[in-house]
């Protein structure tokens, strides 16, 4: 019968206990995991900033505190005063969308292809059935923020720390993750500045410049006038980080409910401004992103999707990350010195 080493008896007691506590640290967190990655993402975000900061205030917790409660102002003003605003807009939205006659303006534009009363009649209820669960989806999201509002309290204290204290010792913790990776120091230079260049892709180029193009959208729709102009602004921004998608969906049919109502000038605006935002990102995101890595506007499409349906709002950012870095270290499985089909190196770098 063969002896067991105790050498070999400690490693695999080692091993199991790790892997106990690693299972357990996992479901510790799970419920905060969102929070925490959004802290990260943030410290990504405000890095830059928090540099100039550093190099006028000697002082790194000065600095980083400054840094924080810039944020904290950024967030909490807008939101104080403008939810009920928005959850007033929804609750009428939603409250119009069960009465909404989506058949007459069809009729009315194409009248040859809507002559029939039973074809209008089933076109109009796939419609008016995918605009009433539309509705009731986004209604149902914004009632659940308020009744989970001390739940999101908590989780904005765990992004508070996160952020702050990740923002402050980002070096530290480089390092840190450096010393446990199995790469060799050129490889995890490489796996850090194409992770960075594809992080500042997808937050700066994807999720910036939608905001600005909705920002865009939003400010034909107050100048016009429209009707639950702030609701709308948010659906735009939504509309505008999703790739393939953009503002076209929201200002069109805006566009086209003016015209039915007659208010052609209103209409004029809406088109102008909409225009603009739908073709500015062809300007913003070579200036934002430039000589950066680009991950294929697809796997970002995917990315998103994936995670909304994974991990709600949030996932619109974390679901092209995790494929992003996922491709990246296959790009370097690859070693090979043209780029790949998912991700292609900027023109001009």
């Amino acid at each position: 019968m063969p002896i067991i080493d105790d050498e070999y008896i400690k490693k695999a007691t080692t091993l199991v206990v790790f892997a106990v506590l690693l299972v357990l640290t996992f479901f510790l967190l799970k419920p905060l995991l969102l929070s925490i990655v959004f802290g990260l993402i943030l410290a990504f975000v405000f890095t830059p900033l928090h540099n100039s900061i550093k190099k006028v205030i000697k002082s790194k917790n000065l600095s980083v505190f400054l840094i924080c409660l810039l944020f904290a102002a950024a967030i909490i003003v807008p939101v104080w005063f403008l939810t009920p605003i928005v959850i007033e807009q929804s609750f009428k939205i939603f409250q119009a969308s069960q009465q909404l006659d989506v058949v007459t303006p069809l009729k009315k534009f194409f009248p040859s292809l809507f002559a029939s009363d039973i074809f209008s009649n089933e076109v109009g209820n796939v419609l008016q059935s995918f605009i009433e669960k539309s509705t009731n989806y986004v209604f149902d999201l914004f009632a659940g923020i308020i009744l989970h509002f001390p739940v999101l309290v908590l989780q904005l204290l765990v992004v508070s720390f996160t952020f702050f204290f990740t923002l402050r010792d980002k070096e530290s913790i480089i390092k840190y993750i450096q010393s446990l990776m199995p790469f060799s120091k050129e490889v995890e230079k490489k796996l850090f500045e194409q992770s960075r260049m594809i992080t500042s892709s997808v937050i700066y180029g994807q999720i910036f410049v939608g905001v600005i193009q909705g920002i865009l959208t939003g400010t034909g729709f107050f100048i016009a006038q429209v009707p639950n102009a702030m609701f709308l602004t948010l659906i735009a921004m939504l509309a505008s980080i999703m790739p393939m998608i953009g503002p076209v969906f929201v200002w069109v049919p805006v566009f086209v409910y003016l015209l039915v109502a007659g208010n052609v000038f209103a209409a004029l605006i809406v088109v102008i401004f909409g225009l603009i935002a739908s073709t500015i990102d062809n300007l913003l995101k070579p200036i934002i992103v430039s000589r950066t890595t680009r991950m294929h506007s697809a796997i970002v499409l995917i990315g998103m999707i994936g995670g909304l349906f994974m991990f709600g709002v949030l996932g619109l950012i974390i679901g092209p990350l995790i494929l992003a870095y996922l491709l990246i270290i296959l790009e370097i499985y690859r070693k090979k010195q043209l780029p790949g089909v998912f991700i292609e190196a900027h023109p001009n770098k």
